[in-house]
């Protein structure tokens, strides 16, 4: 067993990142209410139970259900999602792209004709109010279905600068619009029939030029790609996918922010869509790497199409559809890890995690408002690690992901998160120095609750957290238990 010695000092400065690299999806579907991802069992999520497989996409609307709106207002949720800290907050997915704008009421609640759903001013002034006591800025994508057409088929921007003039003069203005969610796999998105790359370059174009002329302050981002088979390991193979690339090269208005999705692979109840990979393969090199594969690859396409740009992964978590069965587990805890390290590795901007509190992947369980696994590790994150990267010199191997950053309290000395992703064997580390130890475990991979240095971690009447205090360590070899996440504070010297 190999121990390695970590530097206390010398390491190569890398990046500075966003301040807001831990940001969250709040569906559009959350807002209005309406169909989204059914929850799994409980005996499906322990890995006792079978899913149900699907034979086509004309079988896709049983894995949805009926949703009644978010509960945006209730204290708990606001109080957790405040003590993340100031992130962007995105307000999209596919149902956003079939929503009509009835801020004064006129529809009655009758979906005009070209659009699926309705939102209403109680509705969106309930978002706003989460954003402003959050303290978060708001990304939006508008309505891009047959209601939103003029005459000659192109994109019409009078519901946009509707929703943009309401949210500001309410005090939210928004900070940054998607044009759209997914273009490129136009099947499943509200699109007009026959919608093409062509068809969304220049819309996108027209999207960008409105904002540029009107609401110069607003970041465009773009192009909201998903699905691309980047890697042997990913993709759709029951659907067909548009590149990026002709996407892309019709644009004549470059985006502010180059933007794509992330999704590990496809959940077991949409296997029939793409590649699926099992509970037992989630802690492998090849499943962990895929979100730096993603990240290498748009990259260089964020390269030759909106160079200098910031990247934003503006949906991400381990599968589409909701999220795998194990994705409101510990077990998620380790690629979500893994993810936000090697991506600050690659390059600056913002992971948007789908979702806050919907579906299996939510940070907080729909109905009680809980937080998950994945909700104290992106706390824990956002209390240590600061937004200066540094290049660990540390090759990435089986038991040993190792990430540098500097301290959030401003402090001189490093945070080093290191991810054992064996499921067996311990990883040795020599410590150069005095250290605070954060270490996030579970007693069973697929457990819901997560330990921190072994006590579990759990909320206190209403929404009072713990205190999440670390375990001093005198400098010398320390061991980090198998399938472990842990923060290593070094302290001054």
């Amino acid at each position: 067993m190999t121990k390695i010695k970590l530097p206390a000092d010398g390491l190569p400065f890398l990046r500075e990142m966003d301040s807001r690299l831990i940001s969250y999806n709040i569906e559009m579907t959350e807002v209005t209410g309406g169909t989204f991802w059914k929850l799994y069992t409980p005996a499906q999520i322990e890995g006792k139970e079978e899913v149900p497989q699907l034979a086509d996409l004309s079988q896709m609307g049983s894995l949805l259900e009926m949703f009644p709106p978010a509960d945006l207002q209730d204290q708990r949720a606001l109080d957790l999602a405040k003590a993340l800290g100031s992130a962007y907050i995105r307000v999209s997915g596919s149902w956003a792209t079939t929503t009509y704008y009835d801020l004064d009421g006129h529809t009655g609640g009758k979906v005009p004709e070209g659009f699926h759903s309705i939102l209403t001013r109680d509705q969106w002034d309930r978002l706003l109010d989460f954003v402003k006591y959050t303290d978060s800025k708001l990304l939006i994508s508008p309505a891009n279905c047959d209601g939103v057409r003029n005459p000659d088929g192109t994109w019409n921007p009078g519901q946009l600068k509707l929703l943009l003039d309401y949210s500001r003069d309410y005090g939210v203005p928004v900070a940054a619009v998607e044009f759209m969610n997914e273009p490129n796999t136009t099947i499943l998105g509200g699109t007009p029939s026959n919608y093409t790359a062509a068809d969304f370059s220049r819309d996108q174009d027209l999207c960008f030029r409105f904002l540029r002329e009107n609401y110069p302050e607003i970041l465009t981002v773009g192009p909201c790609s998903s699905g691309e088979k980047f890697s042997p390991y990913v993709g759709y193979h029951s659907l067909s996918v548009i590149p990026s690339e002709d996407l892309l090269e019709g644009c004549k208005e470059q985006a502010d922010v180059y933007s794509y999705h992330m999704y590990n692979c496809f959940s077991e109840r949409g296997a029939f869509l793409g590649i699926h990979w099992p509970g037992e393969k989630a802690l492998s090199e090849e499943y962990l790497g895929i979100p730096w594969e993603a990240a290498c690859y748009y990259k260089k396409l964020r390269d030759q199409y909106c160079p200098g740009a910031q990247m934003w992964v503006t949906e991400s978590g381990d599968a589409g559809c909701g999220g795998n069965t194990w994705a409101s587990t510990f077990l998620d805890v380790i690629r979500s890890a893994d993810e936000l390290g090697r991506f600050c590795t690659v390059t600056d901007g913002v992971i948007f995690h789908n979702t806050f509190m919907a579906s299996d992947y939510g940070y907080l369980d729909f109905e009680t408002h809980l937080p998950r696994p994945n909700y104290w590790l992106a706390l824990l994150w956002n209390r240590l690690m600061g937004s200066k990267v540094c290049d660990s010199g540390q090759k990435i191997r089986e038991g040993f992901h190792c990430y540098v950053h500097s301290r959030k309290d401003g402090k001189k000395g490093y945070v080093y998160m290191i991810v054992n992703n064996s499921p067996s064997e311990p990883a040795l580390v020599e410590l150069p120095c005095k250290s605070t130890v954060y270490a996030l475990t579970a007693d069973y991979l697929r457990s819901p609750k997560i330990l921190l240095n072994g006590k579990p971690l759990e909320l206190t009447g209403t929404a009072q957290l713990p205190s999440l205090e670390g375990k001093m360590q005198e400098a010398g070899t320390i061991s980090l238990a198998p399938a472990s996440v842990t923060f290593l504070v070094l302290e001054e010297s």
